[in-house]
């Protein structure tokens, strides 16, 4: 049978771990769902297109820190080191890092494999003599490098202030588990995003064209797609909402009105108002970015931030 984007996929094919998430995180109250199911191959190429917006500050902030401090990495981390990008995607601002520092190999691991493969290749052709070598993986699980790069001092590179989607106790964890993976030696590149002005903060993820509407909304496509959903994709609004409490924006999907529908064979209902809470995106200050990398194992030795101070890079040590 020929599948399209669009065409249900039986259920026996679907990552059973999706099927989990997505009806454990429908039954709770409030409902949540967590953002890493956002990123199937639609997802990912509209999040790549988010980061291209005007509103948002973050992916244009960072690569010019990239671009510009790469003699200090270059001095800081040393050469031959394997870099391992944890959730790499379309791995845009990655050559910035690579240039700097001569790496011994490069390691992208990502849980979306078509786009995985796809820009690892992209990358190949631009490093010919570097070992590129994908991991297509869910960066939060169990994961195994590939034997190429054993003995090797390595590099974790984590952009994008993706750590920001975690809640503070799964981030610590997260940093823990890199630390294991990576061994003791090793260094951490990593993106924060700061505490900044609410309404630019709402701006990135609400923006004018709606592009970040269309990528949250995509998660309900994909719920009907691959878990024989029947979402109305017109039942849903997207909302971005700063929590200042928790210093954090929160995507929503809000139901319009009152909706019944079905998941893998399961009924959910919906009052209209009520939301399924699908991203956090926590943000932090100085002292905040240091506490959580202690925390995880890892102390913060450089960091790097822009004129404005809206975004800061912080190179760590196992």
């Amino acid at each position: 049978m020929l599948l399209t984007d669009d065409a249900p996929l039986p259920l026996r094919t679907v990552d059973p771990a999706f099927r989990r998430d997505i009806i454990e995180g429908l039954s709770r109250d409030p409902k949540a769902t967590p953002p890493i199911w956002f990123y199937d191959r639609r997802g990912s190429e509209l999040f790549e297109a988010i980061t291209d917006l005007p509103e948002y500050y973050p992916t244009r902030t960072e690569t010019a820190l990239l671009e510009r401090h790469g003699p200090d990495f270059a001095a800081a981390v040393g050469r031959g080191r394997a870099v391992v990008e944890f959730g790499a995607g379309s791995a845009r601002k990655t050559p910035h890092l690579l240039r700097a520092i001569d790496p011994a190999a490069y390691v992208p691991i990502d849980i979306s494999g078509d786009f995985l493969h796809a820009s690892s290749a992209e990358l190949a052709s631009l490093f010919p003599g570097l070992p590129v070598l994908p991991v297509v993986g869910d960066f939060n699980g169990d994961l195994t490098l590939p034997a190429a790069v054993s003995g090797l001092p390595r590099l974790g590179f984590f952009p994008g202030s993706t750590i920001g989607n975690m809640e503070p106790e799964a981030a610590v964890d997260l940093l823990r588990a890199m630390h294991r993976l990576l061994g003791d030696g090793a260094m951490l590149l990593i993106g924060m995003d700061r505490i900044k002005d609410r309404d630019r903060l709402i701006a990135a993820y609400d923006d004018a064209k709606g592009v970040t509407a269309a990528f949250n909304l995509n998660l309900v496509t994909r719920i009907n797609r691959e878990l024989e959903g029947d979402l109305p994709l017109d039942g849903f609004v997207h909302r971005a909402i700063w929590n200042d409490d928790k210093a954090r924006i929160e995507m929503h999907l809000e139901a319009v009105r009152p909706l019944h529908f079905h998941v893998a064979g399961q009924c959910f209902r919906m009052a209209a108002g009520e939301s399924i809470h699908t991203e956090s995106s926590h943000k932090y200050g100085a002292r905040d970015e240091r506490l959580l990398l202690r925390a995880g194992g890892w102390e913060p030795v450089r960091e790097w931030t822009d004129a404005e101070d809206l975004f800061s890079l912080i190179l760590a040590q196992a």
